[in-house]
C-alpha cells in the first residue's frame, strides 16, 4: 500500500476541520446532540467538492423525510408495538427498493429516509411526547454537519468533479486505444473479446457516478450534456472494436495476409488511433476518406463482404474516437466551446437504458424487512430496554449493503470495526474527555485519530472502512456540552448495536447463503431473453435502449466473472452479443422495404435467432447455434445481394455480423452473392417461426 499523498492530507485536514466546526456550531446552540452535526460530515465527505455538496443535500432531504415518518407515525402507533415494529419494517423495505432502482447518487435519499426512521424512532418509543423535539433536533444537526462539509470542500482547496471526469475519461481512451492496437496489428484481432477486454464496459460505470455530480460543481454546470453525450460514444465504442477484431480476424484465416492497400490504412488508423488522447480529431476526416475509397463498393464474394464490413466499423471507430476527442476536450474547459457537429451521426448510439434484476432487488429488500420485524420481535418479548438501538442498528446493516451480492462479509466488517469504535470511544470517553475543559483542548485530543480515519476515506478500497469507523466513533463519544457518562448506559448501548449487527450477520448468512453465481446467470439469462424477444418483433424500434440494457449488463456481469469460476459463464462474449442485437434490430428494420422472397429469408433467419436464444434462456446454458441457421443466414445473405440501394448493403452487413457470431470457424459461403437466375420459391424452404 502506497504512503498518504498530498491530497489524502488535504482531504483529511479539511473533513477535520468541518467536523470540528460543526461540532462547535451545535455545542453553540446548545443542540441536545451535537455528534451527530460532527458525524454528518464524515457520512458526505468526499475529496470532490460537487459530490460532497451532491451527497450532502441527499442526506439533508433522506433525513427530513425519514424524521417526517417519525414525528406521523411514533404518536399513532406506539400503544401498539406490533403495528409500530410492521409499519417501521415495511418503511424502511420499501424505500430501500426504490432506492436500488434509481442507481445514481440520488438513490442515497430513499435509502436514508428509510432506515432514518428507526434511527429516530425506535430509541424514543417509550417518550412518544419527544418525538417531534428529537426530529427536529436530528434534521438541524444533520444540516448544521452537511452545510459545514460542503462549505469547507467549496472554500478550501476545492477539488472539481471536471478534473476528476477528465482523469477518467483519460485512463478509458488510453486502454480502448491499447486495445485498438493489438486489433489493428494483428494480435488483438480474435473472434472472442477477452475478459479483460469486456471489463471497459464495466469501467463506464464509474464515469456515471461522476457524470451524475457534475451539475453539483459551478465549474462544470455548463458541461452536463457533453459529458452524458460522451458516454453513449464511448459505450458505443466497445462493440464497434469487438465487431472489428472479428473482422479482421476473419479475413487473416482467410487469406492468411491482407492486401497491401488495405493493411496500410489499417497501419495509417493504427498509428492515429495508438496516440490515444493526444489524436487530433481533424485528422479523421482524411483516414476516413481512406477507408472509402478501399471499400468494394458492391462486394461480389465473402471475402470482399468481410472486408467492407471491417472498413465500415474502422470508420465509424474513427469517426467516434474524434467524437470523444472533441468532447472531452470541452469537458476539460469547462465549457462549451461552440455548436456540436458530431462526425459520427448514425442514430444508434447507446442510450441510457439500465438492465434491473426485480427479482433479486425485492429479495433483497424483503430479507430487510423481516429481518427487522425478527429483531423487534424479539425487542418486545425481552422487553430489553436497549433493544431499540438493536434493531435499528440490524436495520442499517441490512440497508446499506442490500444491493451487494455477499453482504454476509461487509456486515460482519462492520460489526468487527463497530467493536473497534466502542474501545476507542471508551478511551476517550473514561480516560481523556475528564482531563479536557476547553474547546481548543478538545480539538487536539481529536486530532489523531480522525486525522488518520480521514486518510481512508480518499482511498477505493478503504473509503466504507474509514467511513463507518469515524461515524461511529464520533456517535459512541457522544460529545456533549457537559460532560456527564455512565459506564452501565455506554456498555449498554454499545452492546445492544454490536447485537443488532451480529443479529444482522447471522440473518444474511441465513437467507442470502447464495453469491455472486446466482446473479451472474440470472444476468446472461435475462441478455438471451431481451435477444430472443427483439428477434421475435418485440422492441424491434428500441435500438439505443437495447444497446443501453445490454451494454449495462455487461458492465455488471463482468466483475462478477471475475469472481467466479464458472467454465459456462466464462464463454460468454458479452460485446458478441451486443453486436447480434445491434444486427437484429437492422434486420428488423431493413425487412420492411425488401422484397418478399429476401423478407421471408430475413424473416426465418430472425425466427431460428429468436428460437436459438430461447433455447439459451431456458436451458441456461450457451446452447450451440443449429446447421440449420447457418444455411438459412447464407440464403438471406444471397438473396439480400439482390436488392438495390442503402437498405441491401445494411441488410447484407447485418447477416454478415449475425454469421460472424454464431459460426466464426464455419467458412464462408462460397461464389457470389447475386446468382443470375431468378429467385425460386422451391429452392429455399425458411425455417418455421419460433412460437410467439
Amino acid at each position: 500500500m502506497t504512503l498518504p499523498s498530498r491530497r489524502d492530507w488535504l482531504f483529511s485536514g479539511k473533513a477535520f476541520l468541518a467536523s470540528m466546526l460543526a461540532l462547535y456550531i451545535a455545542l453553540a446552540f446548545d443542540l441536545p446532540r451535537p455528534y451527530w452535526a460532527m458525524a454528518a460530515v464524515y457520512v458526505v465527505a468526499n475529496p470532490l467538492a460537487g459530490a460532497t455538496s451532491s451527497k450532502g443535500l441527499y442526506r439533508a432531504l433522506g433525513t427530513l423525510i425519514g424524521a417526517s415518518a417519525a414525528v406521523l407515525f411514533v404518536p399513532v402507533f406506539v400503544n401498539a408495538p406490533e403495528l409500530l415494529s410492521l409499519v417501521v419494517a415495511l418503511w424502511t423495505g420499501c424505500l430501500l427498493y426504490i432506492s436500488m432502482l434509481d442507481r445514481t447518487p440520488r438513490s442515497y435519499v430513499f435509502m436514508l429516509a428509510g432506515y432514518s426512521l428507526p434511527l429516530i424512532a425506535l430509541p424514543e418509543v417509550g417518550t412518544p411526547a419527544n418525538i417531534f423535539d428529537i426530529a427536529l433536533a436530528r434534521s438541524e444537526e444533520i444540516i448544521i454537519g452537511i452545510t459545514c462539509a460542503s462549505v469547507v470542500g467549496a472554500v478550501v482547496f476545492p477539488t472539481s468533479v471536471g478534473t476528476a471526469l477528465a482523469a477518467r475519461i483519460a485512463g478509458w481512451l488510453d486502454d480502448a486505444a491499447s486495445w485498438a492496437g493489438e486489433i489493428l496489428r494483428g494480435e488483438g484481432a480474435l473472434p472472442v473479446t477477452p475478459l479483460r477486454r469486456q471489463k471497459l464496459a464495466a469501467d463506464i460505470a464509474g464515469l456515471d457516478l461522476i457524470i451524475s455530480q457534475l451539475s453539483y460543481d459551478a465549474a462544470t454546470r455548463d458541461v452536463v450534456a457533453h459529458a452524458r453525450e460522451l458516454r453513449g460514444r464511448l459505450l458505443m465504442l466497445l462493440p464497434l472494436l469487438s465487431s472489428l477484431a472479428d473482422r479482421l480476424h476473419a479475413l487473416k484465416a482467410q487469406d492468411g495476409e491482407l492486401p497491401t492497400d488495405f493493411a496500410a490504412v489499417l497501419a495509417r488508423a493504427a498509428d492515429w488511433l495508438g496516440r490515444g488522447r493526444d489524436a487530433d480529431p481533424a485528422e479523421a476526416d482524411a483516414l476516413i476518406a481512406a477507408m472509402k475509397a478501399q471499400r468494394p463498393q458492391d462486394p461480389g464474394d465473402w471475402d470482399e463482404l468481410i472486408r467492407a464490413s471491417a472498413l465500415d466499423r474502422l470508420g465509424e471507430i474513427v469517426a467516434l474516437w474524434s467524437d470523444c476527442l472533441v468532447l472531452k476536450a470541452d469537458i476539460e474547459r469547462g465549457q462549451h466551446a461552440g455548436p456540436w457537429r458530431p462526425r459520427f451521426r448514425h442514430r444508434r448510439v447507446v442510450g441510457p437504458a439500465r438492465h434491473y434484476d426485480f427479482g433479486l432487488m425485492l429479495f433483497s429488500a424483503a430479507s430487510c424487512v423481516l429481518a427487522t420485524l425478527a429483531a423487534c420481535a424479539f425487542w418486545i418479548a425481552s422487553g430489553w430496554t436497549n433493544g431499540g438501538t438493536a434493531v435499528m442498528m440490524s436495520a442499517v446493516a441490512c440497508s446499506f449493503f442490500a444491493a451487494m451480492d455477499r453482504p454476509a462479509p461487509f456486515i460482519r466488517t462492520m460489526a468487527v470495526w463497530s467493536g473497534v469504535s466502542l474501545i476507542v470511544s471508551a478511551v476517550y470517553l473514561f480516560g481523556i474527555l475528564p482531563l479536557v475543559h476547553d474547546f481548543e483542548m478538545l480539538v487536539l485530543v481529536f486530532a489523531p485519530p480522525f486525522l488518520l480515519l480521514g486518510l481512508m476515506i480518499p482511498r477505493p478500497q478503504l473509503t466504507m472502512l474509514g467511513m463507518l469507523v469515524a461515524v461511529n466513533t464520533a456517535s459512541f463519544v457522544a460529545m456533549q456540552n457537559r460532560y456527564s457518562v455512565d459506564f452501565a448506559t455506554f456498555a449498554n448501548e454499545g452492546f445492544a448495536a454490536l447485537a443488532g449487527l451480529t443479529f444482522a450477520f447471522a440473518w444474511t448468512v441465513a437467507t442470502r447463503p447464495f453469491g455472486v453465481e446466482i446473479a451472474a446467470r440470472r444476468l446472461a439469462r435475462a441478455g438471451w431473453a431481451d435477444l430472443a424477444e427483439t428477434a421475435a418483433g418485440r422492441n424491434r424500434d428500441d435500438h439505443e435502449r437495447l444497446a443501453g440494457r445490454m451494454l449495462d449488463r455487461l458492465g455488471q456481469l463482468v466483475p462478477r466473472l471475475a469472481a467466479i469460476e464458472d467454465r459456462e459463464l466464462a464463454r460468454v462474449d458479452g460485446f458478441a452479443e451486443v453486436r447480434v442485437g445491434f444486427n437484429i434490430v437492422e434486420l428488423q428494420k431493413m425487412r420492411r422495404g425488401m422484397g418478399f422472397p429476401a423478407r421471408a429469408a430475413v424473416d426465418s433467419v430472425l425466427a431460428g435467432v429468436a428460437a436459438l436464444y430461447r433455447e439459451r434462456a431456458a436451458r441456461q446454458s450457451l446452447t450451440a447455434p443449429p446447421d440449420a441457421l447457418c444455411d438459412g443466414i447464407d440464403a438471406a445473405l444471397r438473396l439480400a445481394a439482390r436488392e438495390e440501394g442503402a437498405e441491401g448493403r445494411r441488410t447484407l452487413d447485418a447477416l454478415v455480423g449475425l454469421r460472424r457470431v454464431f459460426f466464426p470457424g464455419t467458412p464462408g459461403p462460397a461464389g457470389g452473392f447475386a446468382p443470375q437466375e431468378r429467385f425460386q420459391p422451391g429452392r429455399f424452404q425458411p425455417m418455421p417461426m419460433a412460437a410467439e
